[in-house]
């Protein structure tokens, strides 16, 4: 009932992303080294280190994504989403140490007023190209991290973009210092700081939001969309925290003290589903109960509560007037392969705690009926399900290369075990076509997997 928030497909396409930016940081910072060597150019060699910082920071990114994407174990339980949220924060860190020897280095040029470097055409030639390709680093790294919903992306698009900020002003203190205005470069290096400085800020609060588990819905937006599932008739409170694209909600719900384990289920489900249905970026949403008042006015979930425990299930349970007097009817579904000896004395209890329960009921008249026949829950360990979830994944991407697959998972339950998977397909696709693809797929799983017992296959276009 929950929502992922980056599966599979999304983490390749953030360290595609990352890995294509960290290229480009790195020949950006080899061309400003040279250059700045060749000219003798403080400004411009700094300049190369800070770009070189943008490629260590695409490093840590693809480790924290990695990182990320690693599913919950004993000592993680919750997973390890928070790992990219520390990346985010250590990058909004490295901001403000860069920020430090930006201004240590600009007094200091400022006090002893430094050498004048010797420019060249190449030299502003070379400078200029590299600004172009940081603008389109941070330009393509920001779009995509938008559309991923990556707080990662953003955050060292965010790096990227103060890079810029910082070729500018070499750019502008190297056409001054031309014109023989040796102070330029250290004063535009100050007003850069301060730029950079407010980039680092913005970074560190939301991380840092994140990592106080600050709301990042509402609680009454959240209140509004629980309040239409007729079931939950009071919500004591409900709660948020996570990043933007893994948000876990809490919901606590009061419910009559008689309400069934079955019923509680059904009521959580609506809860999930309402909140998925409304919100993006839900990763996990948790429904907790509350016994409400007296249950005694409701005969049915009074019956099923304590039917439940006995083995019991009972329907049709109807409270009717007879010769003046309260009487109860109901059916009541006992173990199939039971004796009638033992059916009725198992029934026998659940009416004496009826009459218990509700004493001014005079006759209490049930129908025993079999219970319908459930198949044995199959057991399936978390290796096997790897196993089975990669054979399944390797046997899809050979036989259907035209779909990109992901999110296979395999779970048992009653009677069987039971596929689902993801199946990203070109956009403009016929429908017909990509159902064809699913039902080929179907047919193979079934054939490969004889304890499968049910398939789901959800194709979907690439970009969704």
């Amino acid at each position: 009932m929950t929502a992922p928030a980056q599966p599979a497909n999304t983490r390749r396409q953030v360290r595609r992303v990352l890995i294509i930016t960290l290229v480009l940081n790195i020949v950006v910072s080899v061309s400003k080294i040279a250059i700045g060597l060749f000219s003798g150019s403080l400004a411009i060699v700094a300049d190369g280190f800070h770009s070189l910082l943008d490629g260590v920071n695409n490093i840590i990114a693809l480790a924290a994504n990695w990182l990320a994407a690693r599913p919950p174990d004993a000592d993680h339980p919750y997973g390890h989403r928070r790992f990219e949220t520390l990346a985010a924060l250590g990058i909004g860190v490295l901001l403000l140490l860069m920020a430090f020897e930006l201004v240590s280095s600009a007094l200091e040029r400022l006090q002893t007023g430094g050498g004048k470097p010797d420019y060249t055409p190449l030299t502003f030639a070379i400078m200029l190209a590299t600004l172009g390709v940081n603008l389109f680093v941070a330009w393509y790294e920001r779009r995509e991290g938008k559309r991923l919903r990556s707080e990662l992306l953003i955050a060292d698009s965010a790096h990227t973009a103060s890079d810029v900020l910082v070729t500018i002003s070499v750019l502008v203190s190297m056409a001054l210092t031309q014109l023989g205005l040796g102070w330029a470069d250290p004063l535009a290096a100050l007003i850069v700081v301060g730029l950079i400085v407010r980039t680092a800020l913005t970074i560190l609060k939301q991380t840092g939001s994140v990592l106080a588990d600050a709301a990042p819905i509402s609680a009454d937006a959240l209140r509004e969309v629980v309040e239409t599932v007729p079931a939950a008739e009071r919500i004591v409170r409900v709660r948020s925290r996570g990043p933007a694209d893994a948000i876990h909600v809490d919901v606590d719900v009061e419910v009559p003290a008689a309400t069934t384990a079955e019923r509680s289920n059904a009521i959580a489900g609506a809860i999930r589903e309402a909140i998925e249905a409304k919100f993006e970026g839900i990763q996990e949403v948790e429904v907790h109960f509350a016994p409400q008042g007296d249950s005694a006015d409701d005969p049915a979930l009074l019956a099923r509560s304590l039917a439940d425990p006995l083995g019991l299930a009972v329907h049709e349970v109807r409270l009717t007037q007879h010769d003046g007097q309260q009487a109860l009817e109901m059916h009541v579904e006992v173990p199939p392969g039971s004796t009638l000896e033992a059916a009725h004395m198992q029934v026998d209890v659940l009416e004496s705690e009826l009459r218990q329960a509700m004493p001014d009921v005079g006759t209490i008249t049930s129908h025993i009926e079999p219970a319908a026949p459930s198949e044995p829950p199959v057991e399936l360990d978390a290796a096997n399900s790897a196993q089975m979830e990669a054979r399944a994944n390797k046997l899809l991407t050979e036989h259907f290369p035209q779909a990109e697959w992901h999110d296979v998972h395999v779970t048992a339950g009653d009677g069987g075990l039971a596929l689902t998977a993801h199946a990203g397909m070109t956009a403009d696709l016929p429908v017909e076509e990509a159902h064809q693809t699913a039902e080929d797929a179907e047919v193979l799983l079934r054939s490969e997997f004889p304890s499968l017992t049910r398939v789901t296959l959800h194709t979907e276009p690439n970009d969704a």
